[in-house]
């Protein structure tokens, strides 16, 4: 699914107008049906409604709101903000319609002081004071209002956004000054910025309510950011031949596991296998060679020279992938070793965990990684490896686009909504995934099976998306069957089957 940036929603309303053709009043109207019936959904006709409308677009919805709230049985207190007399202008059409209903009292507008009114527990708070069209903090009266709503105890439902929240980079904002609702009703689409660990707090739980923009500008306008679904995955899926052997299922190299951190190679080893390779050589140190035996028996060991650390490259002609860091330590001669070891791959590459912290602490070697290195680094392994920490998740998705595409590689970048960054520049977010994730070694378990998928012969666009989405699937099987809290990443790891099951039925 294509995620448009503001400016492309605003050219999609625009081309809808054109073409459909509708006015543009009329698309309000429709965007007022849908979010008033999500409103009758959850709160009835007794519930006290306070609608505060700002002077532009999404004050006209809010005020088409409060309307059609009122023709059916709804009693709203409607307060427009119109500080400067310039109202846009469907928001003054909707005034006027707002205005025009006999025996509505209820109705304010603020032109320079304000007395707000009393927010309880049983208030339902309407926000469409600013939507996607501003540029900069809220301040000021407006500052002051989201304040107050923010400390009342009122609930609140957000129009397409939360007021001040930016639908793109937050980098600059002011984290008081924005709305935080308990709903928001979003229209055609989630915006950028929802995706983002750092704009929960104030989204609420998200509605996307469809207000039938025109198709065909969605389907040909170029998107940079999209969001990955099941139907996405299916057609890249590799199927087996029912003559296949091993041979021809791919001949993976994982080299992982300093000595106290067996755990890791284990877990990436396991997950390379059940992605389906058909054979995986893990490289540890001697003194792992017990526990990789019993741990994984279908591995094949290839015993490091060192007793604990990994510490010289070796030949990678006869494998199909390289996944390389997992627990693998920092040690310097490691860290040589790693570097070489990237260097000489004529294969493809996944880096992860101290691969990534190797090359922090090696800046120089950034330019020696060959192209098309796949890198998954949480966001903390990102800042490192970039060298500047990131204000906020817009920033660091950022900088990781720009980094994939000035060493052309691909950026994984971890989280509840992974962002994989494509050496073309664009950005592709994961839809399954949970919290329950959030624990040692499910990272470890990502490389595995990125690593499998590309020694089974997908490319690596296809591995690395094929790989996200089938880990968190993975992981929601295994969150629905064990729930979140208890939920480890070995448990990923055995619902992979149930994973692929489900995207091949």
């Amino acid at each position: 699914m294509k995620i448009f940036t503001s400016a492309q929603l605003r050219e999609l309303d625009k081309y809808t107008i054109e073409h459909e053709p509708i006015r543009s009043v009329d698309i309000m109207e429709r965007a007022a049906k849908a979010m008033t019936h999500a409103i009758m959904e959850e709160w009835n006709t007794n519930t006290p409604i306070v609608v505060f409308a700002g002077p532009g677009n999404n004050g006209g919805d809010a005020l088409a709101m409060a309307r059609l709230l009122l023709t059916e049985g709804y009693k709203p207190k409607v307060v427009l903000f119109n500080i400067s007399d310039k109202l846009s202008e469907d928001c003054a059409i909707n005034k006027q319609r707002l205005v025009e209903i006999k025996h509505f009292k209820d109705f304010t507008e603020v032109t320079t002081t304000f007395d707000p009114p009393e927010l309880t527990a049983d208030t339902l708070v309407i926000d469409g004071l600013f939507g996607t069209g501003i540029s900069k903090p809220l301040a000021g009266g407006f500052a002051s209002l989201v304040k107050y709503i923010n400390q009342s105890p009122a609930k609140v439902v957000s129009i397409d956004i939360p007021s001040g929240l930016m639908p793109e980079d937050n980098s600059l904002n002011v984290t008081a000054n924005i709305i935080r609702a308990d709903l928001t009703l979003t229209l055609h689409q989630k915006k950028l910025s929802f995706f983002f660990s750092d704009a929960q707090a104030y989204l609420g739980r998200i509605k996307i309510l469809d207000i039938r923009l025109d198709r065909n500008f969605i389907d040909k306008t170029e998107c940079q950011f999209t969001l990955l679904e099941e139907k996405d995955i299916r057609p890249l899926l590799l199927h087996r031949n029912d003559f296949a052997h091993k041979g021809q299922m791919g001949n993976a190299l994982i080299i992982a596991g300093c000595y106290g951190m067996a755990g890791a190679s284990i877990l990436a080893t396991k997950a390379c296998l059940r992605a389906g390779v058909g054979k995986v050589t893990v490289h540890t140190p001697k003194k792992n060679y017990d526990i990789m035996q019993i741990s994984v028996p279908e591995a094949v060991m290839q015993m490091d020279h060192e007793e604990t650390a990994f510490s010289e490259a070796v030949d990678t002609e006869d494998f199909d992938a390289l996944g390389i860091g997992p627990g693998l330590g920092q040690m310097e001669n490691t860290a040589i070793a790693m570097i070489s070891q990237i260097r000489r791959a004529q294969c493809p590459v996944v880096a992860d965990a101290d691969a990534l912290n190797i090359l922090a602490s090696h800046r120089a070697w950034m330019q020696q990684l060959p192209r098309n290195i796949i890198m998954t680094p949480h966001p903390l392994e990102f800042d490192r490896i970039s060298s500047v920490p990131a204000n906020c998740d817009y920033e660091r998705l950022q900088q990781a686009r720009n980094m994939a595409q000035g060493i052309h590689a691909f950026i994984l970048l971890k989280g509840h909504r992974s962002a994989l960054c494509l050496p073309n520049g664009n950005v592709i977010f994961n839809s399954t995934g949970n919290s329950g994730m959030a624990t040692a070694g499910s990272g470890d378990v990502l490389t595995g099976i990125i690593t499998g998928l590309l020694a089974r012969g997908y490319k690596h666009a296809n591995a690395c998306a094929v790989g996200m989405f089938l880990h968190g699937l993975a992981g929601d099987l295994a969150a629905k069957e064990l729930g979140k809290e208890s939920l480890v990443a070995g448990d990923i790891i055995r619902y992979l089957p149930e994973a692929f099951k489900k995207l091949n039925d």
